[in-house]
């Protein structure tokens, strides 16, 4: 009975950005044993060897998903990569994904409807369907849920206009929900701050690291430069001076 369940799995992908949101997507998804992953996806800076916005260095993205047991491919852009080539490049490798027998591909946002449809239309165009197993849940609710798990997670990455330096290198638990400004979401939704996931129920056993130096750093992105702000995707944006706290791990 085993053997024929599995083989009748649907194959899909994940998009995976090393952060909570994509590790409880995950647990998710595969707690249903409807989809079988057949590979992570994620998106690296090869100017910096380090994971697109989180600032994760590369060998850490390497660590924590042989603690989890999947394999994954990495897809390389420069630190100033266009939309066209941020297109063209996904294109390709989603095409290669639907001739090795995928047809879906998921992903762990939660509501931000620009993102989700940006995402579904590049999909429709090589026939993948795209899968969101936290889509429209409270963020409140989802992020109790990941705790009382014992999922655990250190941010890496905050928006310096909406979180001092004290919420970067920080573990996430109760003192730093409840720390949290008003306008800033639990999960970070919105791009208020990324994390590492380092531990939990989808781990073999704890990544290892140790907590580096944390730096601001400012810049401006253009309207002809790509925001991978969420999940291994990219969007046109206004100029806007942009400024980030970053704790480097290692």
């Amino acid at each position: 009975m085993w053997s024929f369940y599995f083989y009748n799995m649907k194959k899909a992908f994940f998009n995976w950005s090393t952060g909570k949101d994509s590790a409880f997507a995950l647990y998710k998804i595969l707690e249903q044993k409807e989809y079988s992953i057949e590979t992570l996806l994620t998106n690296v800076n090869k100017d910096y060897s380090r994971i697109s916005m989180h600032g994760l260095r590369e060998e850490l993205l390497d660590k924590q998903v042989a603690n989890i047991g999947l394999s994954v491919e990495k897809l390389y852009f420069p630190a100033q990569v266009t939309m066209d080539l941020y297109n063209e490049t996904m294109k390709e490798k989603l095409s290669q994904f639907k001739d090795q027998g995928m047809e879906y591909s998921i992903f762990g946002d939660i509501f931000l409807e620009d993102l989700k449809s940006y995402r579904d239309q590049k999909l429709s165009e090589v026939e993948l369907t795209g899968v969101y197993p936290l889509w429209q849940q409270d963020t409140k609710s989802l992020i109790r849920e990941f705790l009382a798990l014992g999922f655990k997670a250190i941010t890496v990455c905050v928006n310096a206009k909406l979180l001092g330096e004290e919420f970067v290198g920080r573990v996430i638990d109760e003192d730093f929900i409840n720390e949290l400004p008003d306008n800033v979401d639990v999960c970070g939704e919105n791009g208020e701050f990324h994390t590492f996931v380092f531990d939990g129920p989808i781990f073999t056993k704890p990544v290892d690291f140790e907590i580096g130096e944390k730096v601001l750093k400012s810049y401006t992105l253009n309207e002809d430069e790509d925001q991978n702000c969420h999940s291994n995707t990219s969007e046109k944006v206004k100029t806007y001076d942009t400024s980030f706290w970053y704790c480097d791990l290692k």
